[in-house]
């Protein structure tokens, strides 16, 4: 949020609150908290106040309503599944191709071949992208594995993304992004994996037909049943932790570690952590923890 650095002179009176166009009450916003926490588990700071009113306020002008309690209602009640418009309105979806690139660096030169070792017998390999918003990080994957595991030894390589937010989703099962959103790719994986648009499309780049086929994207909330079967190979969970209350991260790693294989590694994002969260895993670096033997 942007900070308002105007000088006001001292004997000057305080600037005014600005007009909202619907009430929004602190017993509003607290609602909003708990449906949020309850529905994601996402605890939503102090400091979103005005987030969370620009965008509950947008919401309740599109379906005609007065009250910011009333959308409210319609939540509880999931009326027109309300519920997700509501969801996807208050999570927020930062991604970009290949971030945090020395996890990526980590799988290329170690992790792969490791698993391609460890995996030879069953020739499996089973990666999930929690969290993959808008699909850069599961296409990501997809390159380095295409690129990475042998061609023509009938290796059965499987990446499920999820996430909570269906309308990320459906950009990412499109796999059409601005071509400026390939400024971290290099370029032989630009000649490679994308396509650039023409006419209409110019100014737009698609993923390769092999990378959508190597991607099963499916709307998940983590709270919920998980409906994967272990063991896996990988997890990467970058960046969403943060937003849980400890309780709820304890509980969700030790989901995670109950999916992972033995030995199997999880990604976590550059401000995450699993200190005195579990003992199951142990610290690799570059914020990749390893589960360890049962």
């Amino acid at each position: 949020m942007l900070q308002d650095d105007s000088r006001i002179a001292q004997d000057s009176p305080a600037a005014p609150q600005p007009e909202r166009e619907f009430d929004f009450t602190e017993s509003d916003y607290r609602s909003i908290r708990d449906l949020l926490q309850k529905r994601t588990g996402i605890n939503l700071a102090d400091s979103k106040r005005d987030l969370a009113y620009g965008r509950m306020s947008r919401l309740v002008r599109k379906r005609g309503l007065t009250k910011v309690g009333d959308y409210l209602d319609l939540v509880r009640r999931d009326e027109d599944d309300v519920e997700s418009e509501f969801i996807n309105a208050l999570t927020t979806n930062v991604t970009s191709f290949f971030r945090e690139p020395l996890q990526f660096e980590f799988l290329i030169k170690e992790y792969i071949p490791e698993l391609l070792e460890k995996n030879k017998s069953s020739k499996k390999l089973r990666f999930w992208s929690a969290a993959c918003s808008t699909g850069q990080e599961p296409y990501s994957l997809a390159m380095v594995l295409n690129e990475s595991v042998p061609k023509g030894e009938g290796w059965d390589v499987r990446i499920l993304a999820t996430d909570l937010d269906s309308n990320v989703l459906e950009t990412a099962k499109t796999g059409i992004y601005p071509d400026g959103s390939l400024e971290e790719v290099r370029k032989d994986r630009q000649r490679a994996w994308f396509r650039r648009g023409k006419g209409k499309r110019a100014g737009k780049v698609q993923v390769a037909p092999v990378l959508k086929e190597s991607v099963s994207f499916r709307q998940l909330n983590l709270m919920d049943s998980w409906p994967l079967r272990g063991p896996l190979d990988a997890i990467f969970c970058r960046n969403v932790v943060i937003y849980f209350s400890k309780d709820t991260q304890q509980t969700l790693f030790h989901r995670i570690a109950d999916l992972l294989g033995d030995g199997r590694c999880l990604f976590l994002g550059h401000s995450e952590s699993l200190i005195g969260m579990t003992d199951r895993f142990e610290f690799c670096g570059k914020n990749i923890y390893r589960k360890l033997g049962s």
